[in-house]
């Protein structure tokens, strides 16, 4: 008996990962004062406390009904060992090596017959610090849902003490097969849902590249490596410069990302493309309050990032002229609503066609640029603080970067994640980032 069918986007997202392409997101955080001997009970917190989230006791299967779906299904030889794990740095500079480690870990896909996902606790000796790689499948969880995961895990946002303890909660069983009084309902659904999808797909068709000259800073075969690299910028100085051009401190983080690949391509030696690289910015489409539910709710806005123009102030400009026509729009429409699409479409569909869209990600978008929300309270695990937290997203096949933002403690913390090989300067990037956020903040305040 299984507790639920993977909905039609955790279906998609299941089928399109490959072992060059692992299909999780990531994130990298970083929590003050514990030492290499403590990793063991930091270690031990997280598993007692990852155990009690019942998601995270589920696993994948595939189904007989309907064809070519899958669902959750309690793991019965569950063993939380086989997801948490330490491991003790070489003494030094403890962020870059946690870095470099995070980025060599996220190379590696989950192992799909277990719970697709894997916590690893880093220390080093004197460090004064200690960090926590996660990594979650994008079937189990979008931005939010992971948010919401991460409630059972951080102390604050559990209401847990220090040393607090979760009690394991069961997996309440549920039947995905619908009664006979159901059957008449759902073809009639199948039947409004392809006919949205028609409209949806023409929409995607039209937003779709077939010339991909120009965008060779961003695209690359997979070497199947990744590069991770960080960034903080001041959230005083991104709301400053939002109160200065208006829009939103969104259009202000994209409008950076925009600059700092201008400069990074600039001074690594790479001509500017004649076309604007192009920008899938996800947005959620949960309710209020829905973050617990499953299933990822996503669509997205796609972006030219105005890389040609060389003034910081009109890159602004046009980044929130265009959001406020994507937002005019809505996200149904353009290469970002590929998303909606895959809601509408039958799990066969999925199975046989992920491989294909997957391929033609470059026809729609260049990089995936994507906003994390946290709680806005203090968080910390055991007692300890938390101090930066490095959100990661996956490549999509054929590119060779993602840009991922949160915010908090009144920093915005940019995870950047590469194919290592086609880029290897990076942590060059990142600094271009910072170089791009004081130009802005020199341009609103002169």
């Amino acid at each position: 008996m299984s507790t639920e069918l993977l909905a039609p986007l955790d279906l998609a997202f299941w089928h399109l990962e490959s072992t060059e392409h692992p299909m999780h997101l990531g994130a990298l955080a970083f929590f003050e004062g514990t030492s290499a001997a403590d990793g063991d009970r930091v270690a031990g917190l997280l598993a007692g406390r990852a155990a009690a989230i019942p998601r995270l006791r589920m696993r994948v299967r595939a189904v007989l009904l309907p064809v070519g779906g899958a669902a959750w299904f309690a793991a019965k030889d569950f063993d939380v060992r086989r997801h948490v794990r330490q491991i003790r740095l070489p003494g030094g500079d403890f962020a870059a090596h946690a870095t470099g480690i995070a980025g060599e870990l996220m190379e590696q896909p989950l192992e799909r017959g277990l719970p697709p996902w894997e916590m690893y606790v880093l220390t080093a000796a004197d460090s004064g610090m200690f960090a926590v790689l996660v990594k979650l499948h994008h079937a189990l969880a979008d931005g939010m849902r992971a948010v919401a995961i991460g409630a059972g895990i951080f102390d604050q946002i559990a209401g847990a003490g220090a040393a607090g303890a979760r009690r394991e909660r069961s997996v309440p069983p549920r039947s995905w097969l619908p009664g006979p009084h159901q059957v008449v309902g759902f073809a009639r659904d199948r039947i409004e849902e392809l006919s949205r999808a028609v409209g949806i797909g023409a929409s995607v068709m039209r937003a779709s590249r077939f010339d991909l000259r120009g965008a060779s800073a961003f695209a690359a075969g997979s070497s199947g490596t990744r590069r991770l690299a960080t960034a903080v910028l001041g959230l005083d100085d991104v709301r400053g410069i939002r109160r200065v051009s208006g829009g939103t401190a969104n259009d202000v983080l994209l409008a950076v990302v925009a600059g700092g690949l201008r400069r990074w391509m600039l001074e690594r030696g790479e001509p500017l493309p004649g076309a604007d690289p192009r920008a899938l910015v996800p947005v959620s489409r949960r309710r209020p309050g829905s973050a617990a539910a499953s299933g990822n709710r996503l669509s997205a806005y796609l972006l030219g990032l105005p890389v040609s123009e060389p003034d910081p102030w009109a890159r602004l400009t046009a980044v929130r002229r265009a959001m406020d026509r994507n937002k005019a729009e809505g996200p149904g429409r353009g290469a970002g609503a590929v998303a909606v699409l895959a809601d509408h479409l039958p799990p066969l569909a999925h199975r046989f066609g992920a491989p294909i869209a997957g391929s033609a990600a470059r026809m729609l978008f260049d990089v995936l640029v994507t906003s994390v929300p946290l709680p806005r309270s203090t968080l910390s695990l055991g007692g300890s603080p938390l101090r930066a937290l490095y959100p990661m997203a996956p490549l999509a096949r054929g590119q060779s970067l993602a840009v991922a933002l949160t915010t908090y403690g009144g920093r915005v913390h940019v995870g950047l994640v590469a194919d290592a090989k086609a880029v290897p300067d990076l942590d060059r990037l990142a600094e271009s980032m910072t170089d791009e956020t004081a130009a802005l903040l020199r341009a609103a305040t002169g």
